[in-house]
């Protein structure tokens, strides 16, 4: 096939997955549905991928800036009050899910052993992408959402290790050292990577903040190579590439860079096309008329398991140290979706050759497809079930900020969504530092006057001035009363 007639094909299935993921949020549907259903009518239609190694290659580097589009847009503000509960769901959550599956699926459905720790350790993780582009649609108390999102973030590190591990004993090489050898090399992963990860996005700031570059264009493209650079350095010296991606991408989106929002939504369009051509691969990867009765049964039974009893077991070994309500541990347990990632490690045993890897891979694609099915769409009504949420949490605004070249000064742009407190605030009830000026508001296309008692609306964009030392405090002040209302300061205390 030509490049000319590649680019064409490939523009029409990209205008259709977004033409097709606009709908499916129209009906409830999750968009990676969607995007895997249009891969697999790809299969169907002949144009298919036969290559595993190939398909495991891209899954991962797809998963890079999938991460990193999930860092970058994760305030650490949020995920530092989760941060323990997130870590010990990566790990130790991890490992009890694996534990549980291993013995249901050995004792139950007979599995050999070997066969039946790969099939637990191919489904624990949570999907980074599927959590970012689901949870986000749904109100949710910030630290309920940064626990989501900060175990699928990190979660993937330990599970690349027990995927490999197990697929060699599967067939017939045990680990040397035992498991207690490869816990240990886990965790040293793990945390090798969370140090090197931090240590890139910091110095990564420095360099962005201190550089003046000659397009705003740049600066996107900047912080990018600076996380996709974490994850190869994490590779280069063996330790959590993922864990060093994502650890990178929160410091990188929580510093003080110039044209921030910007390379943000530069982040999520990434992001979105990583999640398309993912999806879209993985579908023209599986073979839907290879599915028997047996397959979908196995899947049906194993997804049962997760969902209703290894998945709640390991959040409530979890959460119990961190005395998380028991109602957000019910929340946590159901809005534990599996995506791309237990598929991509489904393409690792089918790469080696694994005995049964093809009816191990039908069977995690049939969990996949319907209990995500299952689960992504009722998260607003069991979030509101369950208690934590009365729907109406709070909206965050959107900041975007730039130097001024000549003086010492920053000029922002805050936009005001529905639903955010801000709305009817006065410009004078803001309290914002001094030598701070909002110079207009632009409300319906057109820019206003203002003064102390110009009254804030929902679809506002108000444009800023401020001393540069001041940025951090004016925009935190924003998010407090966007979150509290004009009492922030009285209610924060």
């Amino acid at each position: 096939m030509s490049l000319d007639m590649l680019l064409f094909i490939g523009s029409g299935v990209l205008l259709i997955a977004v033409l097709a993921a606009r709908m499916g949020a129209w009906i409830g549907l999750p968009s990676l549905l969607i995007f895997l259903a249009v891969g697999m009518g790809l299969e169907l239609l002949g144009y298919r991928m036969d290559d595993a190694e190939l398909a495991h290659a891209l899954g991962f580097a797809a998963l890079v800036f999938i991460l990193g589009e999930g860092g970058f847009t994760t305030r650490w503000a949020d995920i530092r009050q989760a941060l323990t509960v997130a870590a010990l769901l990566a790990t130790v959550g991890v490992i009890a899910s694996v534990a549980a599956v291993a013995a249901f699926c050995h004792l139950v459905l007979h599995f050999p052993l070997p066969a039946a720790v790969l099939m637990g350790a191919v489904i624990a993780p949570t999907d980074s992408a599927a959590v970012f582009s689901v949870l986000r649609t749904v109100p949710l108390p910030a630290q309920i959402r940064a626990t989501l999102e900060g175990e699928s973030g990190l979660n993937d590190a330990p599970i690349v290790l027990l995927v490999g591990v197990a697929t060699e004993w599967s067939l017939g090489r045990l680990p040397e050292g035992g498991p207690a050898a490869v816990a240990g090399i886990i965790l040293l992963e793990l945390v090798g990577g969370l140090a090197l990860g931090a240590v890139v996005g910091w110095l990564g700031a420095k360099l962005l903040k201190g550089v003046a570059l000659p397009a705003s264009g740049l600066y996107p493209l900047g912080a990018m190579g600076i996380v996709v650079l974490a994850y190869g350095l994490g590779v280069f010296v063996h330790v959590s590439g993922f864990a060093a991606v994502y650890v990178c991408a929160v410091i990188l989106g929580n510093s003080d860079l110039p044209h921030r929002a910007a390379t943000r939504s530069f982040a999520e369009g990434i992001g979105w096309v990583s999640q398309i051509g993912l999806f879209i691969m993985l579908g023209m990867l599986s073979r839907p008329q290879r599915l028997t009765l047996e397959s979908i049964g196995v899947g049906l039974l194993i997804g049962a398991f997760v969902t209703f009893v290894a998945r709640p077991l390991s959040v409530f070994l979890c959460a119990s140290w961190v005395r998380m309500p028991w109602r957000a541990q019910l929340f946590v347990s159901w809005a534990g979706l599996r995506g791309a990632v237990p598929i991509i490690m489904a393409t690792v045993p089918l790469a080696a050759r694994a005995p049964e890897a093809d009816a191990l891979f039908d069977a995690v694609l049939v969990y996949v497809v319907v209990f995500t099915l299952l689960q992504a769409p009722s998260l607003p009504w069991t979030a509101r079930l369950f208690g934590v949420t009365t729907g109406d949490d709070p909206i965050d605004i959107g900041v975007e900020a730039a130097p001024l070249d000549r003086i010492q000064a920053d000029f922002m742009q805050v936009t005001v969504p529905v639903g955010s407190r801000l709305n009817g605030v006065t410009l004078q009830e803001l309290r914002l530092p001094r030598l701070t000026v909002v110079a207009t508001i632009i409300r319906e296309g057109a820019a206003l006057p203002v003064d102390g008692a110009t009254r804030i609306r929902a679809g506002d964009e108000l444009l800023i001035v401020t001393p540069s030392r001041e940025r951090q405090k004016v925009e935190e002040r924003f998010r407090r009363v966007s979150a509290s209302g004009r009492l922030a300061s009285w209610l924060d205390r």
